[in-house]
């Protein structure tokens, strides 16, 4: 970028540092889903899997070593097919070998499908202080519509039981499925209010690329009976105390994702596991880093530190990469952020990003003070047009 303002190529001090760990297998493969996951058709390889993910660990960038660690978020596929004695020596591996802060908010994503009272015991036995479930909907024909291995009754008792182990727990609610009403996203929301998580989910189906639902697609409901559903659920989340602090996440007062959040504001996070993605910041650059996808390929890497076989991509961010990412990430904040965070997370002055922030402004996309960016109403409605304003 030849603009003529002066900038760092990596922020003065490295950001909070947060860990993902991915464990790629699921029982069935759902067909709306474009993470990186895999139907399993053999039996789990735990040890073999943990052997790898300590082998990566240990080959990571020396950058991280000593870092304080704030949080932990072990997700999928379905960590929950491994048991609490897997997740116990993960967890033991990575305080051993990481700087891990007193009271790291550490989560488990886990299926009700798999849902077991005394293997979610275990995991909260082995430092899992945050349960993510993905309840999706307690409506048993739309859990039929996309795929879901659990039905209505698993999910409610799944739902029980983590919240009698777990001081914290998420659980995701999906919104515009398959001949879904109105009247039936609002009862998914009432139903997962008077169960009383700390946090709720709640995304709006969409079809991505390379599902089956993209290749054969159910009919779902039109634009505008999908928008009634989302001011539905701001509308039923916010009377209950819910505060919607990011695109699709509610959460009680002191409740939000201290994971999650590290990502908004551009902190790093070190991925481990099959498919895993990285950003991690250096003296002299800020780094992205993938994990080879395939489950059998990242078994197979050796992770040596001279070795990049187990990456399937390595890049340094330059400035504009760094703009637009940041920008990617804090905007999905309903609250914003203070314009000091800018050049504290990136190593580049504000001025760089005034031109996109003033286009935003005008179009009533954004709302700019010297004390705070976000998006305006029409912004977070229209997220994606906005975002592109600030690409180069």
């Amino acid at each position: 970028m030849s603009d003529g303002l002066d900038y760092r190529p990596a922020p003065a001090a490295p950001p909070p540092l947060a860990v993902y760990v991915h464990l790629p297998w699921c029982v069935r493969k759902c067909p709306y889903c474009d993470f990186n996951s895999h139907a399993l058709a053999d039996p789990l390889p735990e040890d073999a899997y943990l052997d790898a993910l300590e082998r990566d660990l240990i080959g990571a960038p020396p950058g991280v070593w000593g870092r304080a660690v704030h949080s932990v978020f072990i997700g999928g596929g379905t960590p929950s097919l491994f048991s609490p004695e897997a997740i116990d020596r993960l967890l033991t591996r990575l305080r051993t070998l990481l700087n891990l802060v007193p009271l790291a908010e550490i989560t488990l994503e886990a299926n009700p499908g798999t849902f077991e009272a005394t293997r979610f015991r275990g995991y909260r036995e082995a430092g899992v202080n945050r349960l993510s479930l993905g309840i999706q909907s307690f409506n048993g024909a739309h859990l039929r519509a996309l795929g879901r291995i659990h039905d209505e009754r698993e999910a409610y008792r799944a739902a029980e039981a983590a919240l009698g182990l777990f001081d914290s727990v998420n659980l995701d609610i999906m919104y515009a499925l398959p001949g879904q009403t109105l009247e039936e996203a609002g009862r998914d929301l009432e139903t997962a209010l008077a169960l009383g998580p700390a946090h709720l989910s709640a995304y709006h189906l969409t079809l991505e690329p390379n599902t089956a639902f993209s290749a054969h697609p159910p009919v779902l409901p039109d634009d505008e009976l999908a928008a009634d559903m989302q001011e539905q659920a701001e509308a039923l989340l916010g009377a209950a105390g819910y505060e919607h602090y990011e695109t699709s996440a509610f959460a009680r007062p002191g409740q939000a994702c201290r994971h999650n959040l590290n990502y908004w504001t551009f902190g790093d996070y070190l991925g481990l596991g099959a498919g895993a993605h990285g950003k991690l910041t250096f003296a002299d650059r800020v780094e992205r880093q993938s994990r080879v996808k395939h489950p059998k390929a990242y078994l197979a890497a050796s992770f040596a530190q001279d070795s990049r076989e187990h990456l399937s991509e390595l890049r340094t961010l330059d400035p504009a990469d760094r703009l637009f990412e940041f920008m990617m990430n804090a905007l999905r904040l309903n609250r914003g952020f203070d314009p000091a965070l800018f050049a504290e997370r990136t190593g580049l002055p504000l001025a760089l990003a005034e031109p996109g922030l003033a286009r935003a402004q005008a179009l009533d996309l954004l709302e700019w003070t010297p004390q705070c960016i976000r998006p305006s109403a029409r912004g977070r409605r229209f997220l994606n047009e906005l975002l592109q304003l600030f690409l180069a």
